[in-house]
């Protein structure tokens, strides 16, 4: 997304044709002029004015199940659609991309309170831009700087320091740590905290988990007194990066903890200090990144898969879900299961496993064989004494 304004999209009513003028890779069939109010699942249709998408043929049975007459329709172009169940439908190569375009059209508005409502808290040193939406009981810290156009939805916090730049949208219950850094069009949803401090701490000698690490696994050290590490540093959310609900991402203890821009990340996810996190990644609900990783563009990491510290994910890469990464992963490799390891590596183990009682029958039953051919042969040929 360039830093211009994006081309606004035309508002409802419209025709078939102008919606198709505005998806990527669309074909009208049929009546092109039909007019449309809204977009609805095929389950939930209510009005003859509203069109529906279909992403799978199976839909087309809950047109003609409906009591309302559905008349326009949005359609995978692999779907046959019967002659005349549509008075109009457009088609569409991806119809996820479609999806995309379809509900930025139809897109509900947020109630967002215009202006600075009375009950928020901005100090005085704060620099709020005319434009910004500030809502019930928000609270701007001192020398906080909010751009243009941003909206802060009620019970939002912004510590002190924060730097956040134009078309912002923090939802409800937000909260932003002293120093944190905001690119342009971020987008932070319900409950997310941006800027705590890191899971970082020390013992004055070797403690279990250092010795454990440098005997090769045996603990001989304790933890008898602990010493926090100061986070010092911030977090740096660049350009169009999205964090969604009660996800949380902690600053570093020098430097900045960075999401490069466009990287989207998932409700429940945790993100530790020092970590620095490529462009568009995409990162799935409950995941948890230990500190100081360095992962590349354009990585996904699927759900509640986790990652040790002072790790590296190359470009590409791919961590199926609920994986336990503990290595540093290639560029483009796709890696699952606890330890990680290559997709084709832990099939296959998969499929040996489901093995093993075949084969554990079989070793018994050689066993049992042999120990009978001994007991044949030994009373052919007893051992004289």
């Amino acid at each position: 997304m360039s830093d211009s304004q994006p081309q606004a999209l035309p508002k409802p009513p419209l025709s078939l044709n102008e919606i198709a003028a505005c998806t990527s890779g669309a074909e009208v069939h049929g009546n092109g002029a039909l007019q449309v109010s809204d977009l609805a699942h095929p389950r939930m249709i209510t009005a003859e004015s509203e069109m529906v998408l279909i992403l799978e043929a199976p839909a087309l049975e809950l047109i003609q199940q409906s009591p309302i007459k559905v008349k326009a329709a949005v359609v995978a172009k692999d779907i046959e659609v019967p002659q005349g169940l549509l008075e109009g439908y457009i088609a569409v190569e991806r119809p996820r991309l479609a999806l995309a375009t379809l509900l930025a059209i139809f897109e509900k508005p947020l109630h967002a309170y215009s202006g600075i409502h009375s009950t928020a808290v901005i100090e005085a040193s704060a620099q709020v831009h005319p434009s910004v939406s500030v809502g019930a009981f928000a609270y701007v810290g001192e020398n906080a700087v909010i751009g243009a156009d941003s909206v802060l939805m009620p019970h939002v916090t912004v510590g002190a320091d924060v730097k956040m730049g134009e078309r912002c949208l923090l939802h409800s219950g937000v909260r932003l740590g002293e120093r944190v850094i905001l690119g342009k069009r971020v987008i932070i949803h319900h409950n997310a905290s941006i800027g705590a401090d890191g899971f970082s701490y020390v013992t004055p000698e070797p403690g279990s988990v250092e010795s454990a690490k440098a005997s090769g696994g045996k603990v001989t050290g304790q933890n008898t007194e602990i010493f926090k590490i100061n986070s010092i540093g911030t977090v740096v959310l660049e350009d169009d990066v999205e964090v969604g609900a009660c996800a949380t991402i902690d600053r570093s203890n020098l430097g900045a903890t960075l999401i490069k821009k466009g990287t989207k990340i998932d409700n429940l996810v945790m993100i530790g200090h020092n970590n620095v996190v490529g462009e568009n990644c995409l990162i799935v609900s409950q995941v948890g990144i230990s500190g100081s990783c360095e992962i590349g563009n354009r990585v996904v990491i699927a759900g509640q898969a986790g990652l040790a510290d002072h790790l590296k994910v190359g470009d590409d890469a791919i961590v199926m879900a609920k994986s336990g990464v503990m290595r540093d992963i290639e560029p483009k490799e796709v890696v699952v299961g606890i330890p990680a390891l290559p997709r084709r590596e832990t099939l296959q183990n998969v499929l040996y496993m489901g093995k093993l009682r075949e084969l554990f029958q079989e070793v018994k039953s050689l066993k049992k064989r042999l120990a009978e051919l001994e007991a044949d042969a030994e009373a052919k040929n007893p051992v004289e004494v």
